[in-house]
């Protein structure tokens, strides 16, 4: 028996309000938050002169070349015993260039300009730390603070590389204004080509933003662009915080890429990853001044069991100098938007997730469990960066489903913008696994579009790079006859029912017909399903350009009624054995038929406003792989019958599939 699914969007022209309670006020426990995290903002004015200059450190540390041409190196390598520079500059000498020791654990080196006044280290020189321990150790480090590295093909280890050029990129166009509705593409640079290789920003730039641009999206959001050593972690075991991943192409390169999607109105998240860091030492952070300690907590509270890699110490002040100052170098120096915060359920608690289920009593999410650092850091960063920049965006990827997470930092919360709603997807591979087409429940599936907290701002998705309705999936679709109308229905009731965003991952299924698997040695380097192919889509005797004007005409349908800025949909149909759903949202009227075998014709819909209604968007029309079988130019008329406690009803007309 086929997997029928129809789904008819009707509107109409006048707004429906809906009023809602209240949540409780913040509880005894943020309290306490906001004090710890005033406490720190406190300490910020008293001892930095305030949160400003506190995050603009990425101009005093690292390298930074003075009006004059000197050139000022800083550290902070607490645990060593002596600092060096070398590289190209001096003939790679190990002892030439000495850093000064200064309070705190900082390091400085001062070198002229050359005599005919240009830099001593010239743009694209190599460089390295030179670090002396008290073990008697000689450790070559890359800055913390690099703006680039680079590797040849063949090399396992990061080059530092210092990064200067004589005509910076300068950006053209100015932030666009936050979005009303915002619809995010999830996107990764280096697979967003056809070919069988790291795709580059300057091939995203005028290969794909167009295509962004066609489907209705408002904003991306970039993953893996902070240098990466194993391509393969998907960009999450960060080596470089400060360097854009030059596997992609150079820094100017990605400047013109954010530039151009801002001169498209197109907004750009960046994939934040301060949840932990790579534990590579020649490349990365870890014993950089050959301690166990240093940016990170020194014995198991360092390490994170699953994912190998090393936990920041966020109680640390450079460490949150670090940090504070990272995110705003992405939005100073390459203009970024915002940022989505990677594992963030990892910080919130000391167990970090592991072992540990949520069921959603406040036990679990207040107590000593908790990881008071890791929460007052969040509070800093989202307080800074809505301070700082008015329209700048935040996300949460957190499981847990910690409470105020949403909340103003003001009221205890800890000032994210958005939360991903990380159950949706996983409940349309459950269902679509485990269930035949007549068990599919309607009450669970209204019950998880709608599980969440009023008043929290939750973005939904169908599937992203890490929930994706995997190629078994889309087989037991596809033996079933209708895998294009299915992912039209299964989208739409996603993108409509409940949240204030909506997120797609780089045309996952339109975008490459199996899964993504990125080069590794367990399928000899290959970059077969590490690409996207696009020109599918160009494709006229495939179907994958019917899921793509599905797609489109979905966020263009949006834009222009509003429903992911709306209040929430109001259910008026969950009908278990018609299979039927129906919910109101922004004026508009969404039905959807999971029957697998029943059409309906005069079935009563609830209405809020009266008046006149009609089709403007139809999951069985011919250009998305449908029949056809509606007609648009009918219109249905409303009667004043109270029904499904509304004031309006009217007969209306969907079908099935088969």
């Amino acid at each position: 028996m086929a997997i029928i699914l129809h789904t008819v969007l009707l509107s109409h022209s006048k707004l429906l309000l809906g009023k809602f309670p209240h949540r409780d006020s913040p509880s005894h426990y943020s309290s306490l938050q906001y004090g710890l995290f005033k406490k720190q903002l406190t300490l910020l004015e008293e001892a930095e002169g305030g949160f400003d200059q506190f995050t603009r450190s990425y101009k005093s540390y690292g390298v930074q070349r003075m009006p004059d041409n000197n050139l000022v190196f800083k550290e902070w390598a607490p645990a060593a015993e002596a600092l060096f520079l070398t590289g190209d500059f001096n003939g790679w000498d190990n002892f030439s260039h000495p850093y000064t020791k200064k309070e705190f654990g900082k390091w400085e080196l001062h070198i002229p300009p050359k005599e005919d006044k240009t830099p001593a280290v010239a743009h694209n020189s190599k460089l390295k730390v030179v670090v002396h321990t008290s073990a008697g150790e000689r450790l070559f480090r890359i800055s913390p603070w690099a703006k680039y590295v680079t590797r040849h093909e063949k090399s396992v280890i990061y080059d530092w590389v210092h990064w200067d050029p004589p005509q910076p990129y300068i950006h053209k166009h100015p932030r666009p204004q936050k979005p009303r509705s915002l619809r995010i593409y999830e996107s990764h640079v280096g697979i967003a080509s056809p070919e069988g290789k790291v795709a580059s920003y300057s091939n995203f730039t005028h290969n794909v933003l167009p295509r962004i641009k066609d489907l209705g999206y408002n904003c991306i959001q970039l993953m893996a662009i902070m240098e990466h050593a194993y391509y393969a972690s998907f960009g999450y075991q960060v080596t470089s915080f400060f360097a854009a991943s030059s596997r992609c192409g150079t820094p100017e390169e990605l400047k013109e890429l954010i530039d151009v999607a801002h001169s498209l109105g197109i907004i750009v998240l960046l994939d934040v990853v301060h949840s932990h860091a790579s534990k590579n030492t020649e490349d990365g952070l870890n014993r950089f001044d050959g301690s166990d300690s240093c940016f990170f907590h020194s014995g198991p509270r360092g390490e994170h069991s699953l994912w190998d890699s090393r936990l920041f110490n966020y109680s640390g002040w450079e460490v949150l100098r670090f940090l504070l100052s990272n995110l705003r170098w992405w939005m100073e120096e390459y203009r970024f938007d915002g940022f989505r915060f990677d594992g963030v359920s990892s910080m919130l608690y000391h167990h970090h997730g592991i072992g540990s289920g949520f069921s959603g009593d406040y036990a679990e999410y207040f107590g000593l469990q908790v990881d008071e650092d890791s929460l007052v850091y969040l509070m800093l960063a989202n307080h800074i960066l809505h301070t700082l920049y008015e329209d700048c965006i935040t996300i949460a990827e957190d499981v847990s489903g910690m409470p105020t997470l949403c909340c103003p930092v003001q009221e205890g919360g800890l000032g994210f913008d958005y939360r991903l709603a990380m159950a949706i997807p996983d409940k349309w591979i459950q269902i679509l696994k485990e269930f035949k087409d007549e068990d599919w429940n309607m009450g669970n599936i209204v019950f998880t579009m709608t599980n969440r907290r009023y008043g929290e701002k939750c973005i939904a998705y169908a599937e992203s790079h890490d929930q994706v309705l995997l190629w078994d999936t889309v087989q037991i679709v596809s033996k079933k006859g209708m895998e294009f109308v299915f992912f039209c229905v299964l989208f739409l009731v996603t993108h409509a029912f409940n949240s204030e965003t909506y997120i797609m991952f780089t045309w996952y299924m339109f975008g490459h017909p199996e899964w993504l698997d990125f080069p590794r040695v367990g399928n000899n380097e290959s970059y077969h399903y590490a690409r996207r192919q696009f020109n599918l889509v160009d494709t006229d005797h495939l179907r994958y350009w019917q899921l793509y004007a599905f797609d489109r005409d979905m966020n263009r349908t949006e834009d222009k009624y509003g429903w992911l800025a709306a209040s929430p949909a109001y259910i008026s149909v969950k009908h278990e054995g018609d299979k039927v759903i129906v919910f109101e949202r922004a004026n508009v009227i969404f039905i959807f038929n999971f029957h697998p075998t029943n059409s309906y014709s005069n079935y009563r819909v609830a209405a809020g406003p009266p008046g006149k209604y009609k089709i403007k968007l139809d999951s069985d029309g011919i250009q998305y792989g449908g029949h056809g079988r509606l007609d648009h130019n009918t219109e249905f008329f409303t009667e004043p019958m109270e029904f499904n406690n509304l004031p309006n009803s009217m007969l209306s007309v969907f079908l099935c599939l088969c």
